[in-house]
């Protein structure tokens, strides 16, 4: 199905298939097997080994990679995580994608823009894509705390990587992978210079955790406080065009 194109109008062929597991995963997902087969089978501790090897299943799971069907409308801004949405803020961008870093890139210009903060729990697939398509800008790290991730001041206070994405025609979109409580390593899969395509891979965060996305200014979010969300698919977002959308908890 990879590279397939799909429309509104039946073409494409799809079905369901289990999802892949990411090559990042895969060692983590045999060391915890071989770990629980040791009470198992060494030990003969079955109330134990059981339990350690469906735990085993889950970390397989974690690192789940299923494919999307991205949007390929040019306005368009798709969801970098899967997740909740969990707050909607005006607020300034991070000094990271502001400041001139002597790349070149202007980054991101001053003043409040809508910034969407998408968590993952443990439960979501934690493989993080590109919102747009262009050349990544910039790539900062910044070490910090582990606070819990749904909190406010996780933007500013946790451990986090600041991306910074520029298409051809001038438009960029800067993103923020977060850490959380459990979450203890943030791993890209893209540096500075590399050009990407809308809803490609670019990183993944271990194990639970947050993303930050700052809307370019006069758009607004296309999805609302509290909706689960998908990474490629989801349409945060139209360039330019913004009206209230409200819903009903049910």
């Amino acid at each position: 199905m990879a590279g397939e194109i799909l429309d509104n109008q039946g073409r494409g062929e799809a079905s369901w298939s289990w999802p892949a597991i990411h090559p990042e995963g895969r060692k983590y997902g045999v060391i915890a097997v071989l770990i629980s087969l040791i009470p198992l089978i060494v030990l003969d501790w079955e109330i134990i080994g059981w339990p350690m090897l469906l735990l085993s299943a889950g970390v397989f799971a974690f690192f789940r990679d299923p494919e999307r069907v991205i949007p390929q409308a040019d306005d368009a801004i798709v969801a970098p995580a899967d997740g909740l949405v969990t707050l909607i803020r005006q607020v300034e961008p991070p000094t990271e994608l502001q400041v001139d870093d002597g790349s070149g890139s202007p980054g991101l210009a001053a003043g409040p823009v809508t910034r969407i903060s998408i968590f993952m729990s443990v439960f979501d697939v934690h493989i993080n894509r590109a919102p747009i398509a262009g050349t990544i800008r910039r790539v900062v790290y910044v070490p910090g705390k582990f606070v819990n991730a749904d909190l406010d001041k996780a933007s500013e206070e946790n451990e986090r990587q600041h991306i910074l994405i520029e298409r051809p025609d001038g438009l960029a979109i800067g993103f923020t992978q977060i850490a959380g409580l459990v979450a203890r390593r943030i791993v890209p899969f893209v540096k500075p210079g590399d050009m990407v395509a809308k809803g490609q891979r670019i990183g993944l965060i271990r194990f639970g955790s947050r993303v930050d996305v700052y809307l370019p200014a006069g758009t607004e979010p296309k999805v609302l406080m509290g909706q689960k969300i998908v990474a490629g698919e989801t349409i945060l977002a139209e360039r330019g065009t913004g009206a209230l959308l409200e819903g009903i908890a049910q």
